[in-house]
């Protein structure tokens, strides 16, 4: 790997490109003298594709956005570029057939095949077992049941199979030519064993699916390859090295929370809602399982002990209903309308709502079987949702501090959920801890940064750290005691029944 970095000229410019479950953005990192600036170049939405009963993902149009944002860099800006990495959100995949080639168009995880598959899987591996290898959260969207859905239905796809890459890993595929796939991203599968550091082979072993599509493993910040002659060409940009940054967008914004100490834990906040600490090692026992937390891998050897939390998902599912009604609404909105609307009028269980659907109706119904007023202006329906998070995430927060042995004193909340101060007020108080809000850019500081690291300019995590304290600004939010938290948490643990 040739060296990219010029301590003289102290400058160097990497290409994150982020993609999330809502929408993707092209993230130029300029970083500079110890400081990272970034510029959005593109950005474009990421919308599913329904087919009948069937729910995909647009990946060639996802694809087709990628380079667009190449020949936005190299075209137009005629940027210099000492990397490029991609992120996205966890646990999808493409299989390839022996030609390199997608065998049919990836799934969304929130298609319906994969109903039920949890209890499918655990009448040939007990959940036991199952975690006892993979340590991860179960959640019918994991790659493990989409794929023993497809066996299940004898899918023609999964039989003619030679490779299966993750969302990520896809994407380098089509930018190097290089079939590997990253640890981070590949942690999210639960077929990954964190323990012996290798694939789960033995749960494809027993529930008949086909191993020999496992590709090699590499770490966050691995060089992947240069661009391939056609891409760099076409985007007038020179034979760039591209990184296996922190791939799964969690692992990257979880790398740039701007913690110290070990007295902490993080919430990224997003579609979904990552909420975890940051351990040295796995934690594989019967609480860990008990609890339903994940180990997930992250970079620098680290793990995340986390909970999979349905967050702003129901927001914006909310504001999708609303707009088919001619009601438009900003998130900035909802979050100054929610503070005016009654307190605790209602909570829900934020898990309960998975699949997409009229979500105002869906909350609705929920407060109604649950013997509660459902909420029914925008504004009580935005407050029910941050309300209930906060009492979800105070929920976690005393799994995550009985697991690790210790009290968690700060909460650091990243991503783009991080600007909505009314939730994160809200959090500050049911959890009674002090909150950090930022960088809302936390994924693709990471993206950047983990790059930076495998080029040679960062040593480490305290140093990428220091620069996403020395490049942004950032929120406290001091905790306001108030009983009728505790009241609403009690609530909340009788209606979610846990």
């Amino acid at each position: 790997m040739p060296a990219r970095y010029n301590p003289a000229f102290r400058m160097s410019h990497y290409l994150a490109f982020d993609l999330g479950a809502e929408s993707g953005r092209v993230i130029l990192g300029t970083l500079q003298s110890g400081r990272l600036a970034l510029e959005e170049l593109h950005r474009f939405p990421n919308t599913p594709v329904r087919v009948f009963s069937s729910l995909y993902w647009d990946t060639l149009r996802l694809w087709h956005e990628i380079q667009q944002g190449l020949k936005i860099a190299g075209r137009e800006r005629q940027i210099a570029l000492d990397g490029i990495g991609v992120d996205t959100w966890g646990v999808d995949f493409a299989l390839l057939g022996a030609d390199g080639a997608l065998v049919e168009n990836p799934r969304h995880y929130r298609d319906a095949r994969n109903n039920g598959m949890p209890d499918e899987v655990s009448k040939v591996v007990p959940r036991e077992e199952v975690f006892a290898q993979t340590g991860i959260q179960f959640m019918q969207i994991n790659t493990l049941y989409q794929l023993y859905a497809m066996r299940l239905a004898g899918s023609p796809a999964l039989a003619s199979a030679r490779t299966l890459l993750m969302t990520p890993d896809l994407f380098n595929y089509w930018l190097t030519g290089v079939a590997k796939s990253e640890l981070t991203i590949a942690s999210t599968s639960q077929f990954y064993n964190p323990r012996l550091a290798r694939w789960a082979t033995e749960l494809f072993d027993r529930l008949h699916l086909p191993k020999a599509i496992l590709p090699e493993i590499v770490q966050p910040g691995s060089y992947l390859g240069p661009l391939v002659p056609q891409i760099a060409e076409a985007s007038q940009l020179s034979a760039v090295p591209v990184y296996a940054t922190g791939s799964h967008d969690t692992a990257s914004a979880v790398a740039a929370a701007p913690a110290e100490g070990d007295s902490w834990c993080y919430i990224s906040s997003g579609t979904w809602s990552l909420m975890g600490a940051e351990l040295d090692a796995p934690i594989i026992d019967s609480r860990a399982l008990a609890l339903n937390l994940t180990n997930e891998m992250g970079a620098c050897g680290k793990t995340r002990l986390l909970k999979n939390i349905a967050g702003l998902w129901l927001l914006q599912e909310c504001r999708r209903a609303w707009a088919l009604t001619g009601r438009e609404y900003s998130y900035e909105e909802l979050a100054t309308m929610a503070t005016s609307a009654p307190p605790f009028a209602a909570v829900i269980d934020p898990d309960a709502f998975l699949e997409p659907d009229d979500m105002p109706a869906k909350i609705s119904a929920h407060c109604h079987a649950t013997g509660q007023q459902a909420p029914e202006s925008a504004a009580a329906i935005a407050r029910t949702i941050f309300e209930s998070l906060a009492l979800r995430y105070r929920e976690v927060l005393e799994s995550l501090e009985s697991l690790v042995g210790r009290r968690l004193n700060t909460i650091h909340i990243v991503g783009g959920g991080s600007r909505n101060r009314a939730l994160n007020q809200f959090v500050a108080d049911a959890c009674g801890r002090t909150v950090i809000a930022g960088p809302a850019e936390a994924t693709a500081m990471g993206n950047v940064l983990i790059q930076a690291m495998g080029a040679g300019e960062l040593s480490g995590l305290s140093a990428v750290r220091e620069i996403v304290r020395r490049s942004t600004s950032l929120e406290v939010f001091t905790p306001k005691p108030e009983g009728q938290w505790d009241r609403a948490y009690d609530n909340f643990r009788k209606v979610t029944g846990r």
